[in-house]
């Protein structure tokens, strides 16, 4: 890529988000660290950009109120294999022409790839989510609306009167900042107002949620365990969070991404 178009995407980056670190912007232009560090050190030079450790942010940041959490891009690369196998086992519980709802989220876009050769009508408030789906699939798509936030590229609405309340869901597929025994939390309130509506939408709650999710907590709680059907998750499940679930009737299922039998090959 040619240093102008760099400098170009480098700009827009610091302009709709707070700051932008080195390996987003790595991420964004396929960069090394070294050449994305002398663009941004030029620009800097230039005034058109303000250095700071690790990154770089506008001269004047953007004025505009965020969600709590770590952005889509940072989320997408954690735990990817696992979301993958908890992304292919949920879209097993899809029969061809079921009406479902997709939270957006890193692990539920992962749904995106096995459902290309289905045929459902997918509500969704996830940009990336409906983009793919549109390009790559024949499923009906349709979207919620409300503010962009992109960040965490979803749209939240906080208003009753939005296209929510006009679609009824077989199921509802959700990622989760964290859960525990309290049930599913969040650590947004405008997130925990926007998906408590669409619960409301739908049947039966799944979630997708690898095995880091179980040791997360946060302030708020978006709904109790007796209101999920199934969990879906990696086999580095505890017996613990096993047994919890058990506990309430939520159904598990352990989705094997291979991730332990690499690890113990690597050791021995």
């Amino acid at each position: 890529m040619h240093e102008k178009e760099r400098h170009r995407i480098i700009l827009s980056a610091v302009v709709d988000r707070p700051v932008v670190t080195v390996v987003q912007v790595c991420n964004l232009t396929g960069a090394s660290e070294a050449t994305v560090r002398r663009d941004i050190a030029t620009l800097h030079m230039q005034k058109k950009l303000r250095r700071v450790r690790g990154g770089a942010e506008a001269i004047t940041p953007p004025q505009f109120v965020g969600l709590a959490g770590r952005p889509f891009s940072v989320n997408q690369a954690i735990h990817i294999k696992e979301k993958e196998a908890i992304a292919r086992a949920a879209v097993e519980l899809c029969d061809d022409g079921d009406p479902i709802i997709i939270n957006g989220g890193t692990t539920t876009f992962q749904m995106v790839h096995p459902l290309a050769s289905r045929r459902l009508s997918v509500f969704t408030n996830s940009f990336p989510i409906a983009e793919h789906l549109l390009k790559h699939s024949k499923n009906t798509i349709m979207l919620s609306g409300g503010t962009i936030y992109r960040e965490q590229n979803i749209i939240l609405s906080p208003f009753d009167n939005d296209v929510t309340r006009n679609f009824y869901a077989k199921k509802m597929f959700m990622g989760v900042q964290g859960l525990g025994p309290l049930g599913l939390m969040e650590a947004d309130p405008l997130i925990i107002q926007a998906e408590q509506k669409l619960l409301g939408q739908a049947d039966e709650l799944v979630v997708l949620a690898d095995s880091s999710k179980f040791e997360n907590r946060s302030s708020l709680v978006l709904c109790p365990l007796s209101r999920i059907t199934t969990v879906i998750t990696d086999e580095r499940v505890s017996d613990k969070t096993a047994s919890m679930l058990e506990a309430v009737d939520v159904n598990l299922i352990v989705a094997e991404s291979g991730s332990n039998q690499k690890e113990e090959g690597a050791v021995s």
